[in-house]
C-alpha cells in the first residue's frame, strides 16, 4: 500500500477503542486500498468472484477499516505484507458484508490478529474424574479466543484453492468463532449459538433461539451419525469437514466457513440450515 497518511499514522498511534470510534463512515477515513492490490486479492480469493460490483466495493470499504482498527503481529519471524494482511481482511469481513456500516462491531473484543507461518503446538491441560490432572499439546492451525486476538497458521490461510472452493476455509472458520462469542458472558465458550438479529425469519427472540437450536441441533445430530457411518462402516463420508463432529460450535464455524466458499454446495448438503444462515448474515436471494 501507499505510505499512510498523516491521519492513519495517529490512527495507529491510538488505543483500540478509539480507533473503532474514529473510523466510522463520516470521520477520519482509513486508507484506501491500492486497486492493483485490490484486484489481485480478488484473483486469489475465487469464491469472491460472485459478488458485484457494489459488493466488492462495499467489502473493499469494510476491509480499509477493518485494517485501519485491527493490528497484525507476524509471529516466529514471520514477516506480513500488505497482500497477507488484506488477505485476512478480506475474508473476516465477507460474511459481514450485509451487516450495514455498525457490521464491525461484531469484532470489537478484540485488535490483535497473530499469524504464524505453520501450525503450533499450544500447551493443554485437563482434570479427568480421578482428579489427575493431564498435560498435551495440541496442534493448532488457528484459535478464536473470547476478548483476545485471533491466531492462524498463514500456510493454511494460503492452503489449496481446491481445497477452499470445496468448502475449507480457516479465516472464515475462527471469525465464525467470533460471530460466536459475540455477547456471551465473560468466560464462556462458543457453543454455535450466536445472537441473532432482529426479526430473525420474522419471528420473535424467543421463537427465533428455538427455530435456530432445534434446526442446527437436528443436523449436528444426523451429521455425527453420518461421520459415525462413514467411519465404521464404510459408507460415504458427508461433505463437510469431518472435524465439525467436535462440538456444537465447530459444527457452525466449519458450516459457515463452507457456506460462504460453495453457498451452492452448502444448500444441497444441508437444505435446512443454508436457510438460517441467509437471515444469519442477511444475505440476498441470487
Amino acid at each position: 500500500m501507499k505510505p499512510p497518511s498523516r491521519w492513519t499514522r495517529l490512527l495507529q498511534g491510538l488505543p483500540g477503542w478509539v480507533r473503532r470510534w474514529l473510523v466510522r463512515p463520516g470521520l477520519v477515513p482509513p486508507a484506501t486500498i491500492p486497486a492493483t492490490l485490490w484486484q489481485q486479492t480478488l484473483g486469489r480469493l475465487p469464491w469472491l468472484a460472485g459478488l458485484g460490483p457494489d459488493e466488492q466495493a462495499r467489502l473493499r470499504e469494510l476491509c480499509a477499516r477493518f485494517l485501519a482498527e485491527k493490528e497484525f503481529h507476524g509471529a516466529q519471524g514471520l514477516a506480513v505484507s500488505d497482500a497477507m494482511a488484506l488477505a485476512v481482511a478480506a475474508q473476516a469481513c465477507l460474511p459481514l458484508l450485509y451487516w450495514g456500516t455498525d457490521a464491525l462491531d461484531w469484532y470489537d473484543d478484540f485488535v490483535g490478529i497473530v499469524l504464524h507461518p505453520d501450525e503450533v503446538l499450544a500447551p493443554r491441560e485437563a482434570l479427568d474424574e480421578a482428579g489427575v490432572l493431564h498435560h498435551w499439546q495440541e496442534p493448532l492451525i488457528g484459535e478464536a479466543m473470547a476478548g483476545g486476538p485471533v491466531m492462524l497458521a498463514w500456510s493454511h490461510v494460503q492452503g489449496d484453492r481446491q481445497a477452499q472452493t470445496e468448502g475449507h476455509n480457516l479465516v472464515i472458520h475462527e471469525f465464525a468463532h467470533k460471530l460466536d462469542l459475540r455477547g456471551k458472558p465473560a468466560g464462556s465458550d462458543a457453543n454455535g449459538c450466536p445472537p441473532l438479529p432482529a426479526g430473525f425469519m420474522g419471528l420473535g427472540p424467543g421463537a427465533a433461539r428455538q427455530r435456530w437450536q432445534q434446526d442446527w441441533s437436528a443436523a449436528y445430530a444426523e451429521f455425527c451419525q453420518q461421520l459415525e457411518l462413514a467411519e465404521r462402516f464404510g459408507q460415504p463420508a458427508p461433505w463437510l469437514d469431518p472435524y465439525a463432529a467436535q462440538a456444537p460450535a465447530e459444527f457452525f464455524a466449519c458450516a459457515c466457513e463452507a457456506y460462504w466458499v460453495a453457498r451452492e454446495r452448502f444448500a444441497l448438503e444441508f437444505p435446512q440450515l443454508a436457510p438460517l444462515l441467509d437471515a444469519f448474515f442477511r444475505r440476498p436471494p441470487r
